[in-house]
């Protein structure tokens, strides 16, 4: 692939997410260059940089932020090294990209904005549902108030990722590392929530470990598990609106992801059904009052200009888009990391509501 000269050299810490979709997207995107990777091993991280021809491969992130050639990092390690990362490549100078969770605690996330806006350093997080194009037609017809005032809204994603309980045991296992279904897919959950219909008064969370032991990959041996498999959390709107969300990532043949509203006016649904790819497969319906559901076409102008057999990769191309927009006008750009912090916070009170066995409110902010 031939660059030009303004393309921006990003470096990639994390070689599963990160090379599976970070890697292709740097490639394919016309403004990025993926040139330095980073693994704690760095055979490991030799032989990926080779396998993509990367000039640089690093077992120390210090020095791969070092790097004149890097401007920008993208970080999709496990959640409880995001902070150490990104506060590392903040204080680099460099722009960066986080995954979600964006760190372990809302403290922790409002600490990196405190320090971007020192650096001027853009920081975006890759919540790809703003990226759907099913997903912006549901905002759109929200926006336009198709369902008048709401009455509640139902949101269910039922997975199976870890439903099989021979899957080793890893960081995912713990929550003191960021793992659980909550940090995974709850934090898309409170991103959307908040971005098609506004910000949470209150929340109720009760938080499940149905696979309570996993073998450790080496030993065969049991390991406890302690982070959440299954979320069950009430919320209210500041409007009013009550909010149901059920989210698992152990239920055989789940029914997919589902966003159900419902108002004086009518009906919106948007749901998928799709297992194997959690961006693609969604359709979406509508009904004024009283009437049956009728599928509404998304627009053409919506569409990806690509599709790919995995579909993370069109939609993480248009956060990736939206980031390198950012870094050239220099100002965040949604998803940036105040998106970031406002679901983290909502992640806090979760597991604090919990622990409580309580209903928590939400800080003003």
């Amino acid at each position: 692939m031939t660059y030009s000269t303004n393309t921006l050299g990003v470096a990639i810490a994390g070689t599963g997410f990160g090379q599976k979709i970070h890697l292709p997207v740097l490639q394919q995107h016309h403004r990025t260059r993926p040139i330095a990777l980073y693994h704690r091993q760095i055979q490991t991280a030799q032989a990926i940089a080779q396998r993509h021809q990367l000039p640089y491969a690093f077992d120390s992130f210090e020095e791969m932020v070092a790097l004149p050639e890097v401007q920008a990092v993208m970080i999709s390690t496990p959640p409880f090294l995001h902070y150490t990362m990104a506060q590392t490549a903040l204080a680099a100078g460099k722009h960066v990209l986080l995954e979600k969770p964006v760190t372990m605690t809302v403290q922790e996330a409002i600490a990196l904005e405190h320090l971007a806006a020192k650096t001027g350093a853009i920081v975006a997080v890759d919540f790809e549902f703003r990226m759907v194009p099913a997903w912006q037609y549901l905002a759109e017809l929200l926006a336009d108030d198709r369902v008048g005032q709401k009455r509640l809204i139902k949101i269910d994603w039922m997975a199976s990722s870890r439903a099989d309980a021979s899957r080793p045991w890893n960081w995912y296992a713990q929550r003191s590392s960021g793992g659980g279904a909550l940090g995974a897919i709850g934090s898309h959950t409170f991103d959307y929530i908040h971005w098609l219909f506004g910000p949470v008064r209150r929340l109720f969370a009760h938080l499940v470990t149905s696979v309570p032991v996993r073998p450790d990959p080496s030993s065969g041996q049991l390991k406890p598990v302690d982070s959440d498999d299954i979320c069950q959390i009430l919320l209210e709107l500041t409007d009013g609106t009550p909010v149901q969300v059920c989210l698992s990532s152990t239920t055989y043949q789940g029914r997919g992801h589902w966003v159900e509203v419902y108002g004086d006016r009518g009906t919106l649904i948007l749901g998928s059904d799709n297992q194997a790819d959690y961006i693609h497969g969604f359709k979406l319906w509508y009904a004024p009052a009283g009437e049956p559901l009728q599928e509404l076409p998304v627009p053409d102008r919506l569409a990806f200009p690509q599709t790919y057999s995995d579909g993370r990769m069109a939609a993480v191309l248009r956060v990736v888009d939206r980031w390198v927009q950012a870094i050239d006008q220099g100002q965040a750009i949604a998803p940036s990391l105040h998106e970031g912090i406002v679901s983290q916070q909502l992640m806090d009170l979760a597991h604090e509501s919990h622990d409580r066995g309580q209903w928590v409110t939400v800080p003003d902010a």
